[in-house]
């Protein structure tokens, strides 16, 4: 399979080592985060899933060792509604967001157990897709770049600033998305 992710981000992936592989999914978590919380928090029934996806999305971020209930949280996160299949699929702005922010959670949870570079390129390739998209339906947008930019980051193994700058990236896109959602609304 052909990836979004650039070529030497999937070398450091691969030479890396297991805590490289951990920090870069989190860092893609993080950016996504917002999405699902912002879409989902408030929504009936769904307390227990951003419960879930905020306390996993905080735990990957210790990088140190693999999460000890990573099997249990990805068993929960594959009940989500957004990781269900759907005759119809998913044609919402919000839905689609939401569901590409499981898909990363579901892939940085995996990578993180494992320390599996290609469930690793897999969770960047996924926030690639949803920042092409997002790139797509607002003029003048460059998340998709900015996604790379942090990637690299990511992937360089230096932790110092990845944290805030992920968590301004996903407010970022957050706030697009947003936007969006409410010019659609009638």
């Amino acid at each position: 399979m052909k990836t979004l992710v650039a070529e030497d981000v999937v070398q450091e992936l691969w030479t890396g080592g297991d805590e490289a592989v951990r920090l870069y999914v989190a860092a893609c978590a993080e950016r996504m985060a917002p999405l699902f919380i912002g879409l989902r928090a408030g929504e009936a029934g769904r307390e227990t899933d951003v419960d879930l996806y905020v306390a996993a999305v905080g735990d990957l971020w210790k990088t140190d060792c693999p999460l000890s209930d990573s099997a249990d949280r990805l068993h929960s996160l594959d009940r989500f509604p957004e990781l269900q299949p759907a005759e119809e699929g998913i044609t919402d702005t919000a839905d689609t967001y939401a569901f590409f922010a499981c898909l990363v959670l579901r892939y940085a949870l995996l990578a993180n157990s494992s320390g599996n570079a290609d469930q690793a390129i897999s969770c960047g390739h996924a926030v690639l897709t949803a920042m092409g998209m997002l790139d797509q339906n607002i003029a003048g947008a460059a998340f998709k770049a900015d996604e790379q930019r942090l990637q690299s980051l990511s992937a360089s193994g230096n932790a110092a600033g990845l944290w805030d700058a992920s968590v301004a990236a996903g407010r970022e896109r957050l706030r697009a998305v947003l936007s969006r959602v409410a010019r659609e609304t009638p």
